[in-house]
Parts: structure tokens; sequence; C-alpha cells
């Protein structure tokens, strides 16, 4: 088991100590400076199986997560905020930090979500958030007759983000912000919807996820595509980390793991035509089949159209942080 002695862990546990006495996670030097930190310690390639970390440990990462999430959407807000007071947002966009990166990992996840969902007519992004740049470069650059519904809980989020698009005559017709949890989302309403997204903050906890998963099985239209970030080896300090596993319900099309500077893994999964009857089991760690299709666990290799692995060489991230 992996304990304290290991100097990951070590540098991550003192990161985490710093990052928790902090009196609140608003940008500034000094958290921009300590989230960077905690990024760069967690992105090269490191032989760790967070599943068997010990009980401390576990704790501390789901800390992390839930500090990493928080830190992440008042990041947004503050340039949303600041996005929003400008008479045309769209045309300043540059002015967030990490811009550039949204361009380049939309570019990757389009071309991952192309190989099985070409020209998808209606989309549900889950978990928006108050500056949706995944959604707003799709629909711009790459899926630009798609219909974007944006799905937050907050609804002082999707103020600021609906505020980005309104003087846009073509984005403000083809991107709706609803606020709404996830699981109050019906299947007729879910089942309208070609692609769905889930935000990897959505469901910070591992039991969350689960049963956000479960909802989405349950409800999405067959042969729909569910596609959602995830984390890998160390970077799983950093956000939820979604296995194949937990996608009953699903056949699993695609998983890519970045190697480099990009931060999230990308899972890629087709809701399987024959229903899964299944249940959470009573921890809600994970789904209990009692039937599914036969290729609901089965994962395929995938090599997008460019390789990913100049694609990843080409993210030059300064200040990384998510």
């Amino acid at each position: 088991m992996v304990c304290l002695k290991d100097p990951l862990i070590q540098q991550v546990c003192e990161l985490y100590n710093q990052i928790s006495k902090l009196q609140n996670l608003n940008p500034s030097k000094e958290v921009n400076s300590l989230f960077t930190q905690l990024v760069h310690a967690c992105i090269p390639p490191y032989p760790i199986d967070v599943t068997k970390l010990c009980t401390k440990i576990q704790c501390i990462r789901t800390n992390l997560i839930h500090l990493c999430g928080q830190s992440e959407f008042l990041l947004e807000k503050h340039y949303s905020t600041i996005l929003g007071s400008l008479e045309y947002p769209l045309h300043h966009l540059h002015l967030y930090p990490y811009y550039s990166n949204y361009l380049k990992l939309s570019k990757l996840e389009f071309d991952l979500l192309s190989q099985h969902a070409l020209n998808p007519a209606r989309v549900a992004f889950i978990g928006s958030g108050p500056l949706p740049l995944t959604s707003i470069v799709l629909a711009t650059h790459h899926l630009t007759s798609t219909v974007f519904h944006n799905y937050d809980i907050d609804e002082s989020a999707n103020s600021l983000a609906s505020r980005l698009v309104e003087s846009d005559p073509d984005l403000s017709k083809r991107m709706m912000f609803h606020t709404k949890d996830v699981m109050n989302l019906s299947g007729p309403e879910l089942g309208e919807y070609d692609v769905v997204f889930l935000a990897a903050l959505v469901g910070m906890e591992m039991e969350q996820k689960i049963l956000v998963i479960d909802h989405l099985s349950k409800n999405m239209a067959p042969g729909a595509i569910l596609m959602l970030r995830s984390a890998h080896g160390a970077r799983a300090f950093l956000y939820p980390m979604v296995e194949p596993r937990h996608l009953q319900g699903f056949e699993v099309v695609s998983v890519f793991h970045p190697t480099d500077e990009v931060i999230n893994s990308v899972v890629i999964a087709r809701k399987c035509a024959i229903p899964a009857v299944h249940s959470i089991d009573h921890q809600g760690f994970g789904s209990v089949p009692l039937m599914k299709c036969s290729k609901c666990s089965e994962i395929r290799s995938f090599n997008p159209l460019m390789s990913p692995t100049n694609m990843i060489e080409e993210l030059g991230f300064e200040d990384q942080r998510f």
C-alpha cells in the first residue's frame, strides 16, 4: 500500500497543507502558484495506483479534488465576469489565461468524438459552469450547426455564461442554458441528445459520479454517445477517476490517457441498445449488473487522425493549473 514515504505523496501532502490553509481560493498570485505546483507535480508519468492509497491519503485526495474544483470555478467566474462586461465578449476570449489550451484540447476531443458521432444535431453539456469554453469552442470551430444545451446547478453560473453569447447572432440561437440538477433530467429530455458531455467535476466523489452515470444510463437514448473526462495515475489527485467498470449500460469505445501536459483522460462510451438492468450497491461504489449487452465492458484502443503525441507536445502550458 502506498504510504507517506513515497516522494510524490510527500510533495502532494505538503502542497495540500498549504492550499487548505488559504483564507480563500479566489485568483491570486499565491493561489495560482500553489495550484500550478500541484499540477506540475502530478503531470509526469508516475507508477501510482490511487485505488491502493491508505485511508489518510485517500481523504487528502478527496479534499484536493474539492479544492481544485472550487478554485477552478472561482477562476472561471472571475474571467466570465470580466468578459461579460465587454460589448462583444466572444471577441476577447483570449483574455482568459488558458483559452489557447481549450482550443487545443477541444480539437483533440472533437477528433476523438468525430469517430463515433459525426455532426450531432443536439449536444448536452452537463456542468458547463460560468465560462463554458468547451461548448463555445466546439460550437464555433467544429460543430458549427449543432445546438448546445448547457446544464449547471448554479443559476449565477448560467447567468454569467449566457451573457457571453447573447451578443452573437449565431451562438445565441444555438446555445441554451438551463439551471437544473442532472439527477432531475428526465428520460424524454436526455433522450433528445445525440451526445452528452459530462464535466470532470460533476460528481467530485466517486459515489456521486456513479449515481450520475447510472442516471444517464437509464435515460439517454440508445446509441447516444456519453463523453466524459477522467484522470489517470497521479493526475487523479486533481480530478475524479472514471474507469470502464463504472460505465454499466454503455459500450466503451475509446479511452485516451494523455502522457504530457494534457491533464484529463477522455472516455467515450455509447449507450447500449439493449436495456441494462442494474443497481447501485449499498455503498454506492459501483453498479451491480443484472443484465447488460455483450459490449458494455469492451474497450477499444483509438488512434486519433492527428498523432496524440504531436498534439500533446504542442500544449505548452506556462502556468498550467487545470
